[in-house]
């Protein structure tokens, strides 16, 4: 497995031959494309997903009825797993489960997030930077890099189809330009006949509706006073935890590409401070002022670190 996965981390930087894109067709509006195309084609794609605990193969559909999205996701080797989305309705499937079904936008298991990111958003805090041109799947594609002007988070590097500008590769770097994960297209299709295959999942039944609790929406007397730049607050809450003891203060952050949470509860004779990187996500928890003050996603260590330690209190728990 180190074998392979070092194998196709260094693929990354082979392969490529600069080429000079044409002056009205910035690296952002090329990524905006892949956007679009992602939304509004009818397609399928093979793909394996590798990460460091192993590879996985899966094939993904999309096609729009109705003017909403329909797509399937299913794991091809083992046990049977799907995921389908039809409109706002994201249903799972895993063997030993009950199937359930939640609200959302998109799929996002096994599929990079950064597929489905409006670079609008991003464009004053990233920088989107044209690296060659290369052939993945047979396709001629165009290569880019999306890095964080603050550098105080992963990047990226896409490679898109030149024809339809849908990603047939995706690697998430880590600050040393190591291989998180990849997204690797092995074969895949555009055609309206893909639509057609859709149309009994269209009219399949879904699983109902699982309830998530909500929490309280209250007012907490702890804040960073540090983020990186673009991160702004999603949402917060606090609510009780069977595993914790007494509620747990939740504030989640995004900049449209990378999120992670701030959490805070009360300490206990326990509570030790620790640091665990698993893949893209890191956790680091840290003790003070009666606390026990947890930072969660997808942050390099020294990041998550940096705004654990700007938690300011103001007043004593």
């Amino acid at each position: 497995m180190k074998q392979l996965w070092c194998a196709m981390s260094l693929v990354t930087g082979s392969l490529l031959f600069p080429f000079n894109a044409s002056a009205d067709v910035s690296s952002g509006a090329l990524l905006q494309e892949m956007y679009q195309a992602s939304q509004s084609l009818n397609y399928e794609l093979s793909f394996v997903s590798i990460n460091k605990q192993g590879v996985e193969s899966l094939r993904y559909q999309h096609a729009r009825l109705n003017n909403q999205p329909l797509a399937q996701l299913l794991q091809l080797d083992g046990p049977r797993r799907e995921v389908v989305q039809r409109g706002t309705e994201i249903s799972y499937f895993e063997p030993g489960l009950e199937p359930f079904t939640l609200n959302g936008d998109y799929i996002v298991d096994s599929l990079p997030s950064l597929v489905y990111t409006d670079f609008k958003r991003l464009t004053p805090y990233y920088d989107f930077i044209s690296v060659g041109r290369t052939r993945i799947a047979d396709r001629m594609c165009e290569v880019v890099r999306v890095v964080a002007r603050d550098g105080t988070r992963y990047s990226y590097t896409v490679w898109l189809d030149a024809e339809s500008k849908l990603p047939l590769r995706v690697d998430l770097l880590d600050r040393d330009g190591e291989a998180l994960e990849q997204f690797r297209v092995i074969d895949f299709n555009i055609s309206a006949q893909v639509n057609k295959s859709m149309q009994e999942l269209a009219a399949a039944s879904l699983p109902p509706q699982l309830s998530v609790p909500v929490g309280d929406k209250v007012s907490f007397n702890w804040a960073p006073s540090w983020l990186p730049q673009g991160f702004t607050e999603v949402s917060s809450s606090r609510r009780p935890l069977p595993t914790v003891e007494g509620p747990i203060e939740s504030r989640l952050y995004s900049d449209g590409l990378f999120s992670f949470s701030i959490n805070v509860n009360r300490a206990t004779q326990s509570s030790t401070d620790q640091m665990l990187r698993t893949g893209r996500r890191t956790v680091t928890i840290s003790v003070r002022n009666g606390a026990e003050i947890s930072v969660l996603g997808e942050l390099p260590p020294q990041t998550a670190k940096r705004i654990s330690d700007s938690i300011k209190f103001r007043a004593a728990q």
